[in-house]
């Protein structure tokens, strides 16, 4: 059967929680070494949804286990970026590889032109093929690669940003 994507709940944030640190012990998508806590992942959520932006969860339709999680929020704090979003998307270990990231990102698509946003971005660790290429697939094109602007594991990253226009109407 196929994952249920649905909005989080606070019942999802130990899921969540588990996903984002094991990203963060094990790969450098995430530019600390600093896990989270259950606190921080509430005070999180809770931002999130004050201010209207989305969390999303692909769970198992068995056990309701949280398979991944993705989420957008301002691209920068400045009034002339409101149209802008930056997204999050992050997958199980052992639930990579499947189309949960493809399936995740187009419902964020969906949520931000509902929005009105005009514009979303992805910071991804230049390191990460398999994050750039799915990206790639979903019409995000390369905006830039700044280097050696982070680091973890004893060197230096690199961080790609990308972009895709949503195509959402209106004037700037």
């Amino acid at each position: 059967m196929s994952p249920i994507v649905r909005d989080a709940t606070e019942a999802d944030l130990p899921g969540i929680m588990a996903i984002y640190n094991e990203a963060i012990r094990n790969t450098s998508a995430v530019y600390t070494e600093q896990e989270t806590t259950l606190a921080d992942r509430k005070t999180w959520f809770a931002a999130r949804t004050a201010q209207g932006y989305p969390v999303l969860v692909a769970a198992s339709p068995g056990d309701g286990a949280v398979l991944g999680f993705a989420t957008f929020g301002d691209f920068r704090p400045w009034p002339g970026y409101r149209h802008t979003v930056e997204h999050s998307v992050y997958i199980r270990a052992d639930a990579r590889g499947h189309g949960l990231g493809t399936v995740l990102v187009e419902r964020l698509l969906e949520r931000a032109a509902a929005l009105g946003k005009h514009v979303m971005v992805a910071g991804i660790d230049a390191a990460n093929p398999a994050s750039i290429r799915l990206h790639e697939r979903l019409g995000f094109e390369r905006a830039g690669t700044l280097r050696e602007v982070g680091t973890k594991f004893g060197r230096w990253l690199d961080l790609v940003f990308m972009q895709r226009v949503l195509g959402t109407p209106g004037q700037a």
